[in-house]
């Protein structure tokens, strides 16, 4: 599959997809297979919480095609330190993991908490200088999104290091008024900030968070179609990542958006999704 822009969720094993995304009977060591076969993308949740084994890193060199996108987010032990200066030993050890990969992790993700200021800025800059691969920063404090010098002096450290600045839109999620225990788990976790669509890079970086209505979440995604587009003709490759609260609609509401995006861009290649009841027929969503 040939798109020109990234497509994904938040993982790839998900057993809920069964009987959706995946055939009900699929085992889940063909997930991730079955997973780059419709998608060309995928978030690296699963760094952020434990470090792969090397083994695990061969095996996803063996399965990932090439062009494929893995975005590796640096484990919490260094997202989450009180100095970035104390672990940039470890960031070097985690690129080394990933070596294998190659290019399939452009960009690293570094997720930063609500903790880390605008008087940390010095320990971002040394990151970059120290891991020296493609790098795309999630900024949670609110100081990042006050419109004010602070904003703009860490705009002006990733524009000038190429760095892309992730957006996460939370917007369509926060809509839903629910007592259901995914949504109100999914708001607990989620921050509410403004949206920042930046471009920093040839790689702008959205994370959509969306509503578990797939219907409620088009008039959030209107906006994000013209952008998507936009930076597509401009000759980026934009990485789109959809969420869903319990992540169990991710796949639907990433296949929609880009059914949506095909009005919008005629031309688009479809996307190549397997039948629930067969191994051997794809079929494709126009």
């Amino acid at each position: 599959m040939k798109l020109p822009y990234f497509l994904g969720c938040p993982s790839w094993n998900e057993a809920d997809w069964r009987g959706s995304l995946y055939s009900p009977g699929l085992p889940a060591t063909e997930f991730l297979a079955r997973y780059c076969s419709v998608f060309n993308a995928v978030e690296g949740n699963t760094t952020l919480y434990a470090w792969p084994s090397a083994a695990k890193v061969e095996r996803w060199a063996a399965l990932m095609p090439q062009g494929f996108r893995f975005c590796a987010k640096l484990p919490r032990e260094i997202s989450q330190a009180s100095d970035l200066r104390d672990v940039l030993h470890l960031a070097l050890s985690f690129r080394s993991l990933l070596a294998p990969l190659g290019q399939r992790v452009s960009p690293f993700w570094l997720q930063l908490p609500a903790t880390f200021g605008p008087a940390r800025l010095g320990e971002l800059n040394l990151l970059i200088d120290t891991l020296d691969r493609p790098l795309a920063v999630e900024v949670r404090h609110r100081a990042f999104f006050a419109r004010g010098e602070e904003e703009r002096a860490l705009n002006r450290l990733l524009h000038g290091r190429g760095v892309e600045r992730i957006c996460m839109d939370t917007r369509a999620l926060f809509s839903c008024q629910s007592r259901d225990p995914a949504l109100l788990h999914a708001q607990s976790k989620k921050p509410r900030l403004p949206v920042r669509p930046a471009a920093f890079s040839e790689s702008p970086q959205l994370r959509f968070i969306g509503h578990p209505e797939l219907e409620a979440n088009d008039r959030f995604l209107a906006p994000w179609l013209e952008k998507v587009a936009g930076w597509i003709e401009a000759g980026t490759r934009p990485h789109v990542f959809l969420h869903t609260p319990d992540n169990r609609l991710a796949p639907d509401l990433a296949m929609r958006f880009h059914e949506q995006l095909s009005e919008r861009l005629p031309g688009l290649p479809p996307l190549a999704v397997a039948p629930m009841q067969s191994e051997s027929q794809p079929v494709t969503v126009e």
